[in-house]
Protein backbone atom coordinates (compact mmCIF):
# COMPACT_ATOMS: atom_id res chain seq x y z
CA UNK A 1 0.00 0.00 0.00
CA UNK A 2 2.78 2.47 0.85
CA UNK A 3 4.34 2.21 -2.62
CA UNK A 4 0.96 2.91 -4.24
CA UNK A 5 0.44 5.97 -2.05
CA UNK A 6 3.94 7.22 -2.82
CA UNK A 7 3.32 6.82 -6.58
CA UNK A 8 -0.04 8.54 -6.25
CA UNK A 9 1.39 11.54 -4.43
CA UNK A 10 4.23 12.03 -6.93
CA UNK A 11 1.74 13.54 -9.37
CA UNK A 12 1.49 17.24 -10.11
CA UNK A 13 -2.27 17.56 -10.74
CA UNK A 14 -5.14 15.92 -8.86
CA UNK A 15 -8.92 15.84 -8.93
CA UNK A 16 -11.33 15.35 -6.04
CA UNK A 17 -14.62 13.68 -6.94
CA UNK A 18 -17.21 14.62 -4.36
CA UNK A 19 -15.75 18.09 -3.71
CA UNK A 20 -18.17 20.22 -1.74
CA UNK A 21 -18.44 23.82 -0.63
CA UNK A 22 -19.66 22.52 2.76
CA UNK A 23 -16.54 22.70 4.94
CA UNK A 24 -17.85 19.93 7.21
CA UNK A 25 -17.85 17.38 4.38
CA UNK A 26 -14.86 15.18 3.61
CA UNK A 27 -14.96 16.16 -0.06
CA UNK A 28 -14.16 19.70 1.01
CA UNK A 29 -11.51 18.63 3.51
CA UNK A 30 -9.67 16.44 0.98
CA UNK A 31 -9.59 19.27 -1.56
CA UNK A 32 -8.39 21.68 1.15
CA UNK A 33 -5.70 19.19 2.15
CA UNK A 34 -4.27 19.15 -1.37
CA UNK A 35 -4.30 22.94 -1.44
CA UNK A 36 -2.71 23.21 2.03
CA UNK A 37 0.21 21.16 0.71
CA UNK A 38 0.67 23.35 -2.36
CA UNK A 39 -0.69 20.72 -4.75
CA UNK A 40 -2.81 21.61 -7.76
CA UNK A 41 -6.28 20.09 -7.47
CA UNK A 42 -9.62 20.44 -9.21
CA UNK A 43 -12.99 19.65 -7.72
CA UNK A 44 -15.49 17.34 -9.41
CA UNK A 45 -19.15 17.92 -8.57
CA UNK A 46 -22.20 18.15 -10.83
CA UNK A 47 -23.36 21.53 -9.45
CA UNK A 48 -20.36 23.30 -7.90
CA UNK A 49 -18.23 25.64 -10.04
CA UNK A 50 -15.64 26.58 -7.43
CA UNK A 51 -14.70 25.07 -4.08
CA UNK A 52 -12.16 26.69 -1.75
CA UNK A 53 -10.85 28.79 -4.63
CA UNK A 54 -10.22 25.75 -6.84
CA UNK A 55 -12.07 25.33 -10.13
CA UNK A 56 -14.75 22.68 -10.01
CA UNK A 57 -16.08 20.70 -12.97
CA UNK A 58 -19.20 18.62 -13.48
CA UNK A 59 -17.32 15.57 -14.76
CA UNK A 60 -13.82 14.28 -15.31
CA UNK A 61 -14.11 14.71 -19.08
CA UNK A 62 -14.48 18.50 -18.52
CA UNK A 63 -11.08 18.92 -16.83
CA UNK A 64 -8.83 21.46 -18.62
CA UNK A 65 -5.63 19.41 -18.27
CA UNK A 66 -4.37 15.91 -17.63
CA UNK A 67 -4.81 14.71 -14.05
CA UNK A 68 -2.41 12.27 -12.43
CA UNK A 69 -4.56 11.10 -9.52
CA UNK A 70 -8.21 11.07 -8.55
CA UNK A 71 -9.37 11.08 -4.94
CA UNK A 72 -12.90 9.72 -4.68
CA UNK A 73 -15.23 10.73 -1.86
CA UNK A 74 -18.60 9.57 -3.17
CA UNK A 75 -21.11 6.81 -2.43
CA UNK A 76 -19.97 3.43 -3.84
CA UNK A 77 -22.42 3.39 -6.80
CA UNK A 78 -21.05 6.78 -7.92
CA UNK A 79 -17.50 5.52 -7.38
CA UNK A 80 -18.18 2.63 -9.74
CA UNK A 81 -19.09 5.07 -12.53
CA UNK A 82 -16.14 7.33 -11.69
CA UNK A 83 -13.75 4.41 -12.24
CA UNK A 84 -15.02 4.13 -15.81
CA UNK A 85 -14.82 7.91 -16.28
CA UNK A 86 -11.28 8.03 -14.89
CA UNK A 87 -10.06 5.38 -17.30
CA UNK A 88 -11.66 7.23 -20.23
CA UNK A 89 -10.05 10.50 -19.09
CA UNK A 90 -6.61 8.88 -18.94
CA UNK A 91 -6.33 9.06 -15.15
CA UNK A 92 -4.20 6.10 -14.06
CA UNK A 93 -4.24 6.51 -10.25
CA UNK A 94 -7.37 6.43 -8.06
CA UNK A 95 -7.60 6.70 -4.29
CA UNK A 96 -10.97 5.58 -2.97
CA UNK A 97 -11.30 7.27 0.38
CA UNK A 98 -12.82 5.20 3.21
CA UNK A 99 -16.53 4.74 2.57
CA UNK A 100 -16.28 5.39 -1.18
CA UNK A 101 -14.93 1.99 -2.14
CA UNK A 102 -16.84 -1.12 -3.13
CA UNK A 103 -15.60 -4.55 -4.21
CA UNK A 104 -17.06 -3.91 -7.69
CA UNK A 105 -15.31 -0.52 -8.04
CA UNK A 106 -11.98 -1.94 -6.90
CA UNK A 107 -12.21 -4.95 -9.20
CA UNK A 108 -13.23 -2.85 -12.20
CA UNK A 109 -10.45 -0.30 -11.61
CA UNK A 110 -7.87 -3.09 -11.48
CA UNK A 111 -9.35 -4.70 -14.61
CA UNK A 112 -8.94 -1.35 -16.38
CA UNK A 113 -5.28 -1.28 -15.36
CA UNK A 114 -5.61 1.56 -12.87
CA UNK A 115 -3.43 1.88 -9.79
CA UNK A 116 -5.90 1.59 -6.90
CA UNK A 117 -5.67 2.61 -3.28
CA UNK A 118 -8.66 1.37 -1.28
CA UNK A 119 -9.42 -0.05 2.13
CA UNK A 120 -6.54 1.83 3.67
CA UNK A 121 -5.77 5.19 5.17
CA UNK A 122 -7.43 8.45 4.23
CA UNK A 123 -5.49 11.10 2.33
CA UNK A 124 -6.12 13.46 5.28
CA UNK A 125 -4.13 11.17 7.58
CA UNK A 126 -1.33 10.48 5.10
CA UNK A 127 -0.70 14.13 4.16
CA UNK A 128 -1.68 15.62 7.50
CA UNK A 129 -4.72 17.86 7.35
CA UNK A 130 -5.12 21.11 9.28
CA UNK A 131 -8.65 22.38 10.03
Amino acid sequence: MDASIEKFLKGRVFAVAGASSDRAKYGNKVLRCYLQHGLKAYGIHPRERQVEGAACFAKLADLPEAVHGLSIITPPPVTEQLVEDAAQAGIRHVWMQPGAESPAAIARAKALGLEVIAGGPCLLVVLGYRE
